[in-house]
């Protein structure tokens, strides 16, 4: 899996469901499918009277979700921003050419008072619950810098506490917990294969000894 692949399954899914917050804090999603995709970044369009405009230009921050019938999970995180007047008219174009329904929703001229955003920054986090062991990876849009990104460090870890009971490994419904042998003391610790976690905390719960941290709570 990659950043390409990730994309290419967005598309062929269609519609996808973009979540951003409204003015009162609150979460608005909607289902988007007027959307163009390039190699490193997504294009969509949008109306500029709508609630959904407002907020992005408010604030730009949306995350975008897809889902297949594989049981992927598809999520991208970024700040959408609306492109250039000078190219507004090239990517609406390129966008109501590839989706052809777009016409009869705004036809001729009524199609101005459209407005077309990009996301060319951001992170995609790739999550297959179709698989056993699960699989999940995460991936970088454009140059997106270190302090920005958004899903960096998510889910558990086993810190030098660890005593060696082997008690997460019990409770590890993935079976992504390794024993971990120290070459110079001898010491044994457990480890947890990231790409193969689910998150759902059971290692951090039932812990004896408090090894296992959020990285969130770090």
């Amino acid at each position: 899996m990659n950043l390409e692949t990730c994309l290419k399954k967005m598309q062929l899914v269609g519609v996808l469901a973009f979540a951003t917050v409204d003015g009162q804090g609150a979460p608005q999603i909607r289902n988007i499918s007027a959307i163009h995709y390039e190699a490193d970044a997504l294009y969509f369009f949008t109306a500029r009277g709508k609630d959904f405009c407002r907020e992005l230009q408010a604030d730009g921050r949306v995350q975008i979700l897809a889902y297949t019938k594989y049981k992927e999970m598809i999520r991208l995180s970024g700040k959408a921003y609306a492109v250039d007047a000078g190219a507004q008219i090239k990517w609406r174009d390129i966008i109501f050419e590839e989706q052809p329904y777009l016409a009869n929703v705004y036809p001729g001229d009524t199609r101005d008072i459209g407005i077309i955003f990009c996301i060319d920054e951001g992170e995609v986090e790739y999550f297959n619950l179709g698989v056993k062991p699960i699989f999940r990876e995460t991936y970088r849009l454009g140059k997106l810098t270190e302090t920005a990104k958004t899903g960096n460090h998510k889910g558990y870890h086993i810190t030098d506490a660890c005593i060696g009971c082997g008690t997460c490994v019990q409770h590890c419904p993935q079976s992504c917990i390794s024993c971990v042998e120290d070459a110079e003391t001898g010491n044994t610790h457990f480890s947890i294969r990231q790409e193969h976690c689910l998150h759902c905390g059971a290692c951090y719960e039932h812990c004896p000894v408090g090894a296992v941290k959020r990285y969130e709570s770090e």
